[in-house]
C-alpha cells in the first residue's frame, strides 16, 4: 500500500486531534513538526511548563506583575491567544477571594514554544494593600478553545478589586 510515514503520522494526529476538539490544520503541522523534531507532547498542556510571577514596572495608578511561561524541551509549539481563563489568586493554597477580569486584544495567536516564551500581565489597580497571594492557577486559551487542564506559576504579589488580566504575547 505504500503510505509514507509523515502521512500516517499525520492522519493519526488528525484523528487524535478531531477526538480532543483541535484543528485539522494544528493538527496537520503538529504532525509533521513532531516527525521532524522527535517531540511528542504540546507545550501548552499544564505539565509541560513552568510559570513564574514577577514584579513588573508599574503605569498611572496600577501596580503590574508579568507572569512568564517557558516551555520544558522537547515539547511541540502550540498557539495560544487571549487571556488566560478560570484565573484564581491563593496565598499558601487559601483563595484570596479576588477576581479577575480580561483586558487587551483576545484574538491575537502568538507561538509558544521551546525557545518561544510567553507572558500575560496582571494589572492591579493602586491603593489599599489588598489580598496577598503567591500562587495563581488559570486556564490557557487558544485562538479555538482552551487548553484542558489547570495551570500555575508561582511569586509574590498582592490583587485587589479591580484586578485584570491581560492577554498572552509573546516573549519573556
Amino acid at each position: 500500500m505504500g503510505m509514507s510515514r509523515r502521512f500516517v503520522v499525520t492522519v493519526a494526529a488528525t484523528a487524535l486531534a478531531g477526538a480532543a476538539g483541535v484543528g485539522v490544520a494544528q493538527a496537520s503541522t503538529t504532525a509533521h513538526t513532531a516527525a521532524a523534531t522527535g517531540a511528542t507532547v504540546s507545550a501548552c498542556r499544564p505539565a509541560n511548563h513552568t510559570a513564574k510571577i514577577t514584579p513588573d514596572a508599574g503605569s498611572a495608578g496600577h501596580r503590574h506583575y508579568r507572569v512568564t511561561l517557558t516551555a520544558a524541551p522537547h515539547t511541540l509549539s502550540c498557539k495560544l491567544a487571549g487571556s488566560p481563563s478560570g484565573v484564581r489568586f491563593l496565598n499558601h493554597g487559601s483563595p484570596a477571594g479576588v477576581t479577575a477580569k480580561s483586558y487587551g486584544k483576545q484574538g491575537t495567536a502568538v507561538t509558544f514554544g521551546p525557545g518561544h516564551p510567553v507572558h500575560f500581565d496582571i494589572q492591579v489597580p493602586n491603593g489599599a494593600a489588598g489580598a496577598k497571594a503567591n500562587e495563581v492557577a488559570f486556564t490557557l486559551r487558544t485562538p479555538d478553545g482552551v487548553i484542558p487542564g489547570e495551570s500555575s506559576a508561582d511569586g509574590a504579589l498582592s490583587v485587589d478589586a479591580g484586578t485584570q488580566i491581560g492577554a498572552v504575547q509573546a516573549g519573556a
